[in-house]
């Protein structure tokens, strides 16, 4: 699906038999998964289902009733949490936000916002700025701590179609440039598909898992998510979005395809 190789088969990452209790209900049960290196892996499922909760797991912030999770020995871990609540009254410029977690060279802090497509709101106020310019900034702040394995929790949300697709790319860019493994979370059913090499459906427990093309024939996924139709985005892009996602140069031909299953 993407010209890359995983260079290493041993996983980077590996959950084994993790169960999750809190409160006497159950939220995760006996969750088995792993993820190799350069392998970008998305956790769908319904709300409630037990994705945040896992990932929390995952970055140590909540323990397991049993299980294990096993990480690489000295793995470095950039985490974009889904939401992130910042005082509006508070003058806080995006230069300045990207330094609170630690010191870093303000050329760092140039190349990161760069390379998120967001260098030209360094010095705006963040609550100035945009859902999809936060969702970059966000990004960019992850990316600080030069991680070997990103996670990504709802990477896209509060932003327009043309912006989730622009956010897609984007992130298998970073993969390739930074050579690291994604963890993604995403209710996306359709535009994540094709930013993926496997996909793993939760309900508390796992219901299926593979590649997009396997998964979304499944029974289960059906199951879950109902017969609908589901497109399998491939976007090429010879324009460019705009931190709010609007085209702001478009080539001669601009390709969309699309690949369509119907349950």
């Amino acid at each position: 699906m993407h010209n890359h190789e995983i260079t290493n088969p041993t996983p980077i990452l590996s959950v084994s038999h993790l169960s999750l209790e809190i409160g006497g209900r159950s939220i995760l049960q006996d969750i088995n998964l792993h993820l190799g290196e350069r392998e970008i892996l998305t956790l769908i499922g319904p709300n409630g289902s037990g994705k945040s909760s896992l990932v929390r797991v995952i970055l140590g912030l909540i323990s397991a009733t049993s299980g294990e999770v096993n990480l690489r020995k000295n793995l470095q871990v950039g985490y974009m949490p889904q939401h992130l609540k910042i005082d509006s009254l508070m003058p806080l410029t995006v230069s300045r936000f990207l330094l609170l977690g630690g010191k870093r060279p303000q050329k760092r802090v140039h190349e990161v916002l760069s390379e998120v497509g967001a260098s030209q709101i360094i010095n705006t106020p963040i609550q100035y700025i945009s859902g999809g310019e936060m969702q970059r900034i966000l990004l960019a702040r992850a990316l600080l701590r030069e991680p070997q394995l990103l996670v990504l929790d709802e990477p896209v949300q509060g932003v327009d179609i043309n912006g989730q697709l622009a956010l897609y790319q984007l992130i298998q860019e970073i993969r390739d440039r930074y050579g690291c493994s994604i963890l993604m979370i995403s209710h996306d059913l359709h535009l994540v598909m094709a930013a993926t090499d496997r996909v793993v459906c939760l309900n508390q427990h796992i219901c299926c898992t593979g590649t997009p093309d396997i998964v979304t024939q499944d029974p289960a996924y059906h199951e879950l998510f109902g017969s609908r139709q589901v497109a399998l985005y491939s976007h090429h892009h010879d324009h460019t979005h705009s931190l709010h996602g609007n085209i702001i140069k478009t080539a001669s031909k601009t390709e969309h395809k699309e690949h369509k299953q119907r349950g």
